[in-house]
């Protein structure tokens, strides 16, 4: 019998093979944003920011410029990136949906990133969020982790920039923009039922179907599959809202999807 965290997990994972990218400048609201309008999709979190800040509380720092850009702070970024690299390879051993939170500002590395998620036979898809430079600045002012008003602008116009290459990139129907400014529930609202349809797709790429049903075999034969890609091994899951849930099993096709899965 299959368990209620197993139906969640590894081959039965109702986002399998799915993949969100955040984009968004500091002082963008990306994190409200996130949570807004992918919550409740149980889909895990990739993001080198979170467990950034946790390793320099827990060596005695702030997240201040004054301790973000000494050679420590630089040292634990990297130990931070480090992390955040195995816990994505272990999401995607058990290809497990996952959102990758980022800034946007290096157009190169996410298509790099969205080239070899294709290569394994996942969806790709994007969320912008997007605001004035006047509002990025002035909410970056209320960020624990406060940046330079210069170092805001700098990467605010590398990300405005970027806009049109992520729009060819991921394909009108697969990008999604988010006017922050002002944004309110309606908006938010439709943005997040908008990506429920994307990651409850229906699993066609060839080379995910292939995976699938080679996983599922190996189930048949009693071999074990999930010692690290099927998210017990940490990481950051998002809660399922239970209105939201309930909302997700009647129109999401996710009963359908386990009947398919499972031959």
């Amino acid at each position: 019998m299959i368990t209620f965290q197993e139906l969640q997990e590894g081959v039965y994972d109702p986002n399998i093979f799915k993949a969100i990218f955040l984009a968004g400048g500091p002082g963008s609201g990306k994190s409200y944003v996130v949570r807004r309008t992918t919550g409740g999709l149980g889909m895990k979190i990739v993001n080198s920011d979170d467990i950034y800040e946790k390793m320099l509380k827990d060596a005695g720092m702030t997240t201040t410029p004054e301790d973000i850009y000494t050679p420590k702070g630089q040292e634990i970024r990297g130990q931070a990136k480090a992390v955040t690299g195995r816990m994505r390879g272990n999401f995607l051993e058990g290809r497990l949906g996952i959102i990758i939170d980022g800034t946007g500002k290096d157009y190169d590395k996410i298509a790099k990133q969205v080239g070899g998620l294709k290569n394994l036979g996942y969806e790709t898809y994007m969320v912008f969020v997007n605001t004035s430079l006047d509002t990025a600045q002035e909410r970056n002012l209320k960020r624990d982790r406060t940046l330079a008003a210069d170092e805001v602008t700098r990467m605010w116009n590398a990300v405005q920039q970027n806009i049109g290459k992520f729009q060819r990139l991921f394909g009108g129907k697969n990008f999604i923009v988010v006017d922050n400014n002002d944004a309110g529930e309606d908006i938010f609202e439709k943005v997040w039922k908008r990506c429920m349809v994307l990651v409850r797709r229906k699993v066609n790429n060839p080379i995910a179907k292939a995976w699938i049903a080679g996983e599922l075999k190996k189930k048949e034969q009693g071999v074990n599959t999930s010692p690290r890609g099927t998210g017990r091994g940490g990481g950051q899951r998002q809660r399922l809202d239970p209105k939201k849930s309930r909302e997700l099993r009647q129109k999401s096709g996710f009963v359908s999807f386990i009947k398919r899965t499972r031959g």
